[in-house]
């Protein structure tokens, strides 16, 4: 982006456009501790002002909180999805854990070491098959939820 900003040309590119049913957004992304340094809030704002005139959206995308960022570190280490069986999968998908909280996994499905039901839970929430808080830290109480 190139637009003339208190008689100086200034010069931006943004890190994405995404083409939504909404119409264009303009992503930028920075680290939470860098959006409010004057510089970049500067540059912000005159690009904010320039794709809003266009009718677009634009948003600026900073890293999850704390908590949220270290489930998702600890759910991706059951993103392999070739290291679990697919009987179990398809078991643990099949069992109506809806509304179930984590600690109660092996009451919903006996015939199952806990570990292993554990396990494939996660990888279901890595995979987005589960759905439960992330930003809560995951616990035994950490309800689930079947993902929409």
């Amino acid at each position: 982006m190139k637009a003339t900003v208190d008689g100086k040309v200034r010069k931006h590119v943004p890190d994405f456009l995404l083409v939504t049913d909404q119409g264009p957004v303009v992503v930028d992304v920075k680290p939470l501790r860098r959006v409010t340094k004057a510089e970049v809030a500067f540059t912000f704002d005159w690009v904010r002002q320039a794709v809003e005139s266009r009718g677009w959206r634009f948003e600026i995308w900073s890293e999850p909180p704390p908590v949220e960022l270290e489930n998702i570190r600890f759910l991706a280490g059951y993103r392999r999805g070739w290291l679990f069986d697919a009987e179990l999968l398809e078991e643990v998908s099949c069992a109506g854990l809806d509304g179930v909280p984590l600690g109660e996994l092996s009451a919903c499905i006996p015939d199952r070491l806990e570990p292993e039901v554990r396990a494939a839970v996660c990888h279901l929430l890595w995979k987005c098959h589960l759905a439960v808080d992330l930003k809560r830290p995951l616990s035994s109480s950490s309800v689930l939820r079947i993902a929409a």
